[in-house]
């Protein structure tokens, strides 16, 4: 399982349920590596796709505890465990999670490889992610040269866990 997200300097990943920026880049390479894979997100991130509605081309699970939560041909986990029953049927190496900040945090641990558009820069935000650079069981093995949208730079890089948790 992945973890892809585009991150400010502080690691913060949105702010009032929207993105920080949306780089038409970012949606494409976002796009090249989830397109006719499965995506793991949570109600909220769900919430700000275009209507609300499941992103097409892909397996959309939504992980929610809230027991009343329901999405058009999405499956529901309603657990960490349920979430992992669900995955049972699915090639791992082709899950990605998606967001939001709890959901990222929950799965984590779990994750073998993290892709990151790391923003250089700032934002007000309220929502973040996992500052992986502060954990001693990921490593940053590789990063992309500068990238430039406007005045927004940026750069694409891969994460490898030396020590995911088997699920």
């Amino acid at each position: 399982m992945k973890l892809i997200a585009a991150v400010d300097q502080n690691w913060a990943i949105g702010h009032k349920n929207s993105l920080l920026v949306k780089i038409p880049e970012d949606q494409k390479n976002f796009m090249k590596y989830t397109m006719g894979n499965t995506i793991v997100l949570g109600r909220k991130t769900l919430a700000g796709f275009p209507n609300g509605i499941p992103l097409a081309g892909r397996t959309n699970i939504i992980l929610s505890s809230r027991d009343d939560f329901t999405a058009k041909d999405s499956p529901i986990a309603h657990s960490v465990e349920e979430l992992f029953e669900i995955l049972k049927d699915y090639d791992t190496d082709s899950v990605y999670v998606v967001g939001g900040g709890k959901i990222y945090s929950l799965l984590e641990p779990y994750c073998d490889e993290a892709i990151i558009t790391k923003l250089d820069y700032k934002y007000q935000a309220d929502t973040w992610f996992p500052n992986l650079d502060e954990k001693e069981n990921w490593e940053l093995v590789e990063t992309s040269e500068e990238k430039t949208y406007f005045s927004i730079e940026y750069h694409y890089l891969t994460y490898k866990n030396r020590s995911p948790i088997s699920f």
